[in-house]
């Protein structure tokens, strides 16, 4: 439950014409084991908010049609291309049951900072 306050204060206060963020599809009850943005401009925004320390993680750098475990598949690039989209856009910002609201808001005043830096963002939310 925890997670699910962050998480709902993260989607209240994240510009999403920055960044893509996590949708609950309804009737369903997300966990938020990560808090995920999504913005073609990825490495540029961890950059950013590591200058400003903050945290960040790619969770999932490498979609599975290309990992290592499934090369029997013959998977190659261009074969998924919103998973490999989804790999390379996305960012997790911190995410825990305990992360207070002073600690969200570094992360999301950040996030407004970014956006208004003049960096081109696409208006988008991602699907969870």
């Amino acid at each position: 439950e925890g997670r699910r306050a962050a998480a709902k204060r993260y989607d209240q206060w994240i510009p999403t014409s920055a960044v893509a963020t996590p949708v609950e599809g309804a009737g369903r009850r997300h966990v938020y084991h990560v808090y995920a943005v999504r913005t073609p401009h990825r490495d540029d925004l961890q950059s950013f908010l590591q200058s400003r320390g903050i945290g960040t993680n790619i969770h999932y750098p490498i979609p599975v049609h290309l990992q290592k475990a499934f090369s029997e598949l013959g998977g190659k690039v261009g074969d998924f291309p919103e998973s490999e989209a989804a790999c390379d856009q996305t960012l997790s910002v911190p995410m825990y049951p305990e992360l207070s609201e002073k600690d969200q808001d570094t992360v999301v005043a950040a996030l407004h900072e970014w956006a208004a830096s003049g960096a081109e963002h696409e208006t988008q939310r991602a699907a969870s």
